[in-house]
Order: C-alpha cells, then structure tokens, then sequence
C-alpha cells in the first residue's frame, strides 16, 4: 500500500484518536468475532476478520475497504482467527471444533484438526511460528505443534471455559481467562501458566467476582490489561506475582456479557475498548480518564484495534456483522 509506506522507515508517531469514519465494510451476515491487522508491516493494509457466519474474510482495509477474499472451511461459527506472523497463513477455530491453517493466496488448507472441545480462543507463540495455544469449552488448553500436526501439551485447569490467551514477553509464560467465579477467594478468573512445564504458575491473580472476557499486553510496559463483566479494565502486572493494580481502574464503557475486546496503542499512551452500547472508549493509560468516545455501532461493538504503522488508524467490528475503518 502506497499509504503505508512512508510509515515503514519511520518511528510510530504519537497515536492520535481518530475522528471520522472512512470505510464502512459489511459482507458478513453475522457477528463479527475478531479482527486483526496483518503483522507484517508492509502487507498491514490487509485486515482479518472472523464472524459468527461460518467465514473468514481478508480486507483490504487502508486503500479500498474492499473484501480481497473470503474462506469457508467451516461449518460452524469462527470464534477465533489469527494471521501467523509470516502474514500468508490465516489460523482459524471454530464452533465446529475444528482447526484450519488456511493458505490465503491458494486458499487450500495447510493444516486440519478436529479438537474435543468449540474452540473460542486461540495464540500464535510470539517467538516459536509453528506453535500456538488452543482453548474452548474444555478444561484443558493445548500447545499445538504445525510442523508435526500433533498436541505438544496441554494445560488442565479447574475451569469450563477458556475465553482468552495471553502470551507473556518471550513466551516462558501465559495466561488464560477463564469462566471460573467461584465462591472461595482464589477466584481461577486468570490463570498464569510456565509454557515449557505445563505447571500452573498462580491462579490467585483476580479477586472480584468477574470474568474477564479479553486480555492485553502494554506494549513498552510490563503490564496487562483485563476486560472485566464489572464493566471496567483492571490492570495488572506482567511479572509474578502479577498484582492488580488498585490505583487503576478504566470504566465507563459497557461490558454485558459480550466479548468485548481492549488493547493499548502501539506506543503505549492509549487504551481502546469496544462497548456493549456500540460506541469505543479511548482512556488515557496513565490518568486512567476517558479521553474520548466515539459512536462507532448500533450494536455491541466488540473489538478496536489500532493499524501497526499509521497513527490514528482504527478498525472497529459489531455484533451486525459490519467493520468500519476510522482515522
């Protein structure tokens, strides 16, 4: 893309909010689930999205708003896709707990698995590509290797669900959000594990009576965030014993039980999450105060995700199935 590529060379500037919209995409006839910016800066024109209509589409989201392509290997609703970091692969998990490695120029499936569980979240290991995490409506999260096809580990927890996976700087450690509010105090809500071992690091991290839906990583800072159903973020930090901190709390847009997405600009200062009401909230990270908020959907908006390399580049996605594009 000829609009990106002045940013390549360039340090990211400061993130700017964005304030009108320029593309509104809507070819999906159901809830869009995730969305994503390739990560390779020079294809990040390109925008992934997962919807509960059976399919995965790639858009081409900074020069036209136009859907390049559309993969139906499911049958099922996608809960959960990701592009692997060399950006011509798509990895995708569905409600028919099956797992596809999708090539995006063939459109052929490099690899296919069928789990025991719906797959509702999945992760690229941040330094192994071959590697991911795989979790759902199991106790058990899975370590897949694509080179051999085969589990490398799995993860048992006391738990129903897995509703989120969050690699840790380096990869040595993850965390899971988990659908455990139990009546003791250790609460399992987030569950820190030692990627190599298996072990179970702490799942003494969140106190309150709260699933948290989405996690994120700060990406200068050693701290996380954790979107709660208490409709706010509380955050935490990276390093054991990952404590919460008090002094933070970002709240005033609506959770509701949707999985409402969050995430911090790529140069830190911002934290953006999507609503259950529709509309995304931008926080200032260090006062913790609503910096704006902008009316993006009619219905829950569930994810917003900053561009890789232009400032105030923002997707957004909604439980109507529409992506729209804003800068």
């Amino acid at each position: 893309s000829e609009l990106i590529k002045p940013y390549l060379g360039s340090k990211y500037k400061v993130t700017e909010v964005p304030k009108s919209l320029i593309f509104y995409m809507s070819k999906h006839s159901g809830p869009v689930n995730e969305i994503q910016w390739c990560p390779v800066l020079e294809q990040s024109h390109m925008l992934l999205s997962a919807s509960m209509d059976r399919t995965v589409k790639v858009w081409d989201a900074v020069d036209t708003g136009c859907c390049l392509k559309t993969f139906s290997c499911h049958s099922s609703a996608v809960r959960a896709a990701r592009w692997s970091s060399c950006g011509r692969r798509i990895l995708s998990g569905g409600f028919d707990s099956m797992l596809h490695l999708t090539d995006i120029e063939t459109g052929k499936q490099i690899f296919s698995s069928k789990t025991e569980f719906r797959i509702s979240a999945l992760k690229f290991h941040p330094t192994e590509s071959n590697v991911f995490i795989c979790g759902g409506f199991s106790p058990e999260v899975k370590a897949w290797d694509l080179r051999t096809s085969k589990v490398l580990r799995v993860y048992r927890a006391a738990v129903q669900q897995t509703l989120d996976i969050l690699f840790l700087p380096e990869g040595r450690e993850f965390l899971t959000s988990t659908d455990a509010v139990s009546r003791d105090s250790a609460d399992r809500t987030i569950v820190a594990w030692d990627f190599q071992s298996a072990a179970k690091i702490s799942n003494q991290i969140f106190h309150e009576r709260y699933t948290c839906p989405s996690l994120s990583l700060h990406p200068k800072e050693s701290v996380f965030v954790a979107q709660t159903n208490g409709n706010y973020l509380a955050l935490f930090s990276a390093q054991r014993p990952y404590r919460i901190n008090k002094k933070k709390r970002y709240e005033g847009h609506k959770v509701e039980g949707f999985a409402v997405g969050c995430e911090f600009s790529p140069d830190g200062t911002l934290l953006v999450t999507g609503s259950s009401d529709g509309k995304v909230f931008f926080y200032n990270y260090h006062t913790s105060r609503i910096i704006r908020t902008l009316s993006a959907h009619k219905e829950a908006c569930v994810s917003a995700t900053f561009h890789p390399v232009l400032p105030s580049l923002l997707a957004t996605c909604d439980w109507a199935g529409e992506i729209k594009i804003w800068q």
